[in-house]
């Protein structure tokens, strides 16, 4: 197993005012050719929205987009009649398929904190779909909490509300857990490719990564420390076993990706 570190501090970052983001991967003004995409993951943005502000309404097509909660209220609206307020632990997935046009503003007098997640669809000319999912912090609490899977795996309902992951057209798991201090979790991989990102948690930092604090390692590979906003690009062969770590003073929360 290889793991190759992506340190929050080298991500693309801007401060717009009204949005403060971070880009793992190359997107609008920033371009890194190094991290452009990882398989079919293509964006992993954590952003910041405040109060009375967000993205007008804009169009998407031939993308799975997915929003996860950190916290605040995120209002969503879309071309499909769909109208949203989603809090933490809520999980939206928008497979924009042939085209879709949303829009997303703050919900209430907070900031809304949240990681928009692009893949690349296995299929092009998908009928556009909306679903949402919620996970509570006990779901997630020292244990993986799988939030999004492919349509066509057992489990999986294809329906706007209902429980278990979210569908994707894709060949990607998501999976996120809340990591005690001094607790450890393990993760079998299906698939050759992974990347597992520690959430920005205890606030907006564009200097080295501080706060919580997890190792990780794997078959041969490893271990590779990570603190808030850090990520790592893993390669494995399937059936290979990651272990995750706790070796901070807090809480941890994490996103790992099962990918091809």
């Amino acid at each position: 197993m290889k793991f190759v570190s992506r340190p929050s501090s080298e991500r693309g970052n801007a401060d717009h005012g009204w949005l403060k983001t971070f880009h793992t991967f190359s997107f609008a003004s920033y371009y890194d050719a190094q991290h452009d995409h990882y398989g079919c993951l293509r964006v992993i943005n954590e952003d910041r929205v405040e109060p009375k502000t967000g993205f007008g309404t804009h169009a998407h097509r031939e993308f799975e987009i997915f929003s996860y909660i950190v916290s605040g209220e995120l209002e969503h609206r879309d071309s499909m009649g769909n109208v949203e307020v989603m809090k933490r632990g809520d999980l939206q997935m928008t497979s924009a398929g042939t085209g879709i046009r949303h829009s997303e503003h703050t919900h209430g007098a907070q900031q809304v904190h949240f990681l928009q997640i692009w893949s690349v669809p296995s299929t092009r000319g998908l009928s556009p779909q909306y679903f949402t999912r919620h996970f509570s912090d006990d779901e997630k609490r020292d244990r993986w909490a799988h939030v999004v899977a492919p349509v066509e795996a057992e489990g999986v309902v294809e329906k706007r509300e209902a429980p278990g992951p979210a569908p994707v057209h894709s060949p990607l798991d998501l999976y996120a857990t809340l990591l005690s201090q001094g607790k450890k979790l393990s993760h079998v991989f299906g698939r050759q490719k992974g990347y597992i990102h520690v959430v920005q948690t205890s606030g907006y930092n564009t200097k080295e990564a501080s706060g919580a604090h997890v190792r990780v390692s794997g078959t041969d590979g490893g271990p590779v420390d990570l603190k808030e906003g850090d990520g790592a690009y893993i390669s494995a062969a399937p059936g290979e076993e990651l272990v995750v770590e706790n070796v901070g003073d807090r809480v941890a929360e994490i996103l790992l990706f099962d990918l091809e």
